[in-house]
This record gives C-alpha cells, structure tokens and sequence, in this order.
C-alpha cells in the first residue's frame, strides 16, 4: 500500500515514515499544498494523510481540488484543527477519516488499516456491546439504532475503552491516548470526557456502560465489574 504523506512538520514526517515504513508500506511525502497536490494527482496512491494547515494551498483546498480531478485515493485528514465543524467540513469534502493532533501512533496505524480493509471489499470492523454499536471506519456511535454525537475527543475515549473488550483502562493511559502526555495531577479532563460520553449514551438507552473502578480507571461494558 503507497501512502502520501502531506504535511509540513519535518519532525512529523520523518517519525511517520519511519513507522509506517516499518509496518509495511510504501511512504512518500511532500511539505507544503501545491508540491503535496501534483504528487497526489500524478502519482497511484492508495491512501493520502493530508494536514489542514498547509503553506501556500490549504489541505481544504488540496482536496477539493483532488476530488474535482478524479483522484479517488482515501485521504486521511491530520491536523491540530479539531473541532467538531472542521471535521465536518472535511468529510463532507471527501474525506475518509479524519485524526486530531496530538495522535499515538498505534490509533493512526488502526485507522490505517481499517481504511486497507474497506478497499480491500473487507467489511468495515464495527464493535456491539449491548445496545451500543461503534462502527470504527466510518466512527460512528450507535445506541438502539440512534446515532449518538460525540466530539472526536469523546469518540476517541470510547473507541479506546471499546477496544479493551472489557478490560479496565487507567486514566494515564487514557490522559496519554489523547493528549500525548499526561494531564496535570488535579486534572479532571478524563472525568469530564467521561461524563459527556455517558450524558449522550443515556440518552438513546438507560443501562450505564461506562464504569469506574475506583483507583483504577474506567471499562466499557454491559454488565458493571
């Protein structure tokens, strides 16, 4: 699989590579729009990893121009422009994916992956738990059939809880997978999160899905622990 990478952090770029490189694929790059778009159009890309905020021509404007031009390349959008509107905007563009800066590597590769798997024919993985369905491409929540709206800080902390299958999830690896880092000690941004997630959950179903294991963390589950 060849993968574009767009983006004008040197540091950023050669980490990447160096990852993906090693997971198998195929990498080029390019650090600004204009040199980023005549690779993506001239070039036989499986998947571009495209930042918003670009020199000379916007990531925005890079894909609208490649979707007017017939590149039908998955693109993944990375940028520290998180908000809900941006993502919006970018998916309703053409978009495939979209990952708010700062990343861990493990979850860009995931995503990596799951867009491998969709051109591929393969269907896209989704996660049930009870009543709750998250559907991991298209990152979609689901609560008896309801679509339940989530930031992409909340989705992330739900996917990651998800994934663990019903193991408990301590709050400093929460606090690293979306941040990069931990928070400060008196930090409520993981509680906080949590309990935007169970707010819009309850919502479309009355069973609590989250729990917390005090001391511990948080797991995902039907059932309390």
């Amino acid at each position: 699989m060849r993968i574009l990478l767009i983006e004008d952090s040197k540091k950023l770029v050669d980490s990447l590579r160096q990852e993906l490189t090693r997971s198998g694929f195929e990498v080029g790059s390019a650090a600004n729009g204009e040199l980023g778009l005549r690779l993506a159009l001239g070039g036989t890309w499986d998947l571009v990893v495209l930042d918003l905020m670009l020199p000379d021509l916007s990531g925005h404007e890079v894909l609208r121009q490649m979707r007017a031009q017939g590149c039908q390349a998955y693109v993944l959008i990375l940028t520290a422009l998180g908000a809900v509107e941006e993502r919006v905007r970018g998916l309703q563009a053409g978009a495939d994916d979209y990952l708010g800066k700062p990343f861990s590597f493990d979850e860009l590769l995931a995503r990596v992956q799951a867009l491998t798997r969709r051109k591929h024919g393969q269907r896209s993985p989704v996660i049930r738990i009870a009543d709750l369905e998250i559907d991991t491409a298209g990152r979609i929540v689901r609560r008896n059939g309801a679509v339940v709206s989530l930031t992409n800080r909340e989705y992330r902390l739900l996917e990651l809880l998800a994934l663990r299958n019903g193991d408990t999830v301590s709050r400093m690896e929460i606090e690293e997978h979306l941040h990069g880092s931990r928070s400060l000690p008196l930090s409520n941004v993981v509680d906080s999160a949590v309990c935007n997630i169970r707010a819009k959950l309850k919502e479309h179903g009355a069973a609590a899905l989250i729990h917390t294991r005090p001391r511990l963390g948080y797991v995902l589950s039907a059932e309390a622990p």
